[in-house]
């Protein structure tokens, strides 16, 4: 019996690591340009990003979206059980752009005093992903392009991060993803 779900549309997601021999990664931009949940439909997405003196302190961490409301559905009822159950809900801005014919997708993300833009590049062919509950809690079902070439800068200063070979969900590190919904 499916409790909590959400879907969405062109998401660009990427985990990676600041540092060697860290336990999880600790650089997560994954957003979507909208996602849909049971308490309405907005732009939103979770990001952390680590101390650069601390990798294991953020610098900024929490769901991100213009709407509190749709903000706050995602630690309860999609995260419920991992770390990010009680991470706070920020208001920002978020603004995707795709340049598919060019192989590149990106996300900027304005919030809490950080510009944080993503951009994926050198993007695969559209696949299907259908990834049962593993690491996370929730099942996955999307159409996604991984991209091995990606950048991400914080305040227009460009993060160093290594891209694990694996996401948390099972699948590639960083993805767009045109659209999926997660089930639990």
């Amino acid at each position: 019996m499916i409790s909590s779900y959400m879907s969405w549309s062109d998401g660009v997601d990427l985990v990676g690591f600041s540092a060697p021999g860290l336990p999880m990664p600790n650089v997560i931009v994954h957003f979507a340009r909208m996602v849909h949940t049971p308490v309405g439909s907005a732009p939103a997405g979770m990001i952390f990003i680590p101390d650069a003196a601390n990798p294991a302190q953020p610098r900024v961490v929490g769901f991100v979206s213009p709407d509190p409301v749709v903000g706050a559905y995602f630690g309860p009822k999609i995260f419920a059980g991992t770390p990010f159950e009680n991470a706070p809900v920020l208001v920002g801005t978020i603004d995707v752009t795709l340049a598919l014919a060019q192989k590149r997708a990106s996300v900027r993300i304005a919030v809490a005093g950080f510009v944080i833009e993503s951009t994926l590049s050198d993007l695969g062919e559209l696949q299907s992903a259908d990834r049962p509950a593993g690491n996370l809690p929730f099942g996955e079902h999307a159409l996604e392009a991984s991209s091995t070439n990606t950048r991400v800068t914080v305040n227009g200063q460009p993060l160093a991060f290594m891209l694990p070979p694996t996401g948390l969900s099972g699948g590639p590190a960083a993805v767009y993803s045109a659209a999926g919904f997660y089930a639990r």
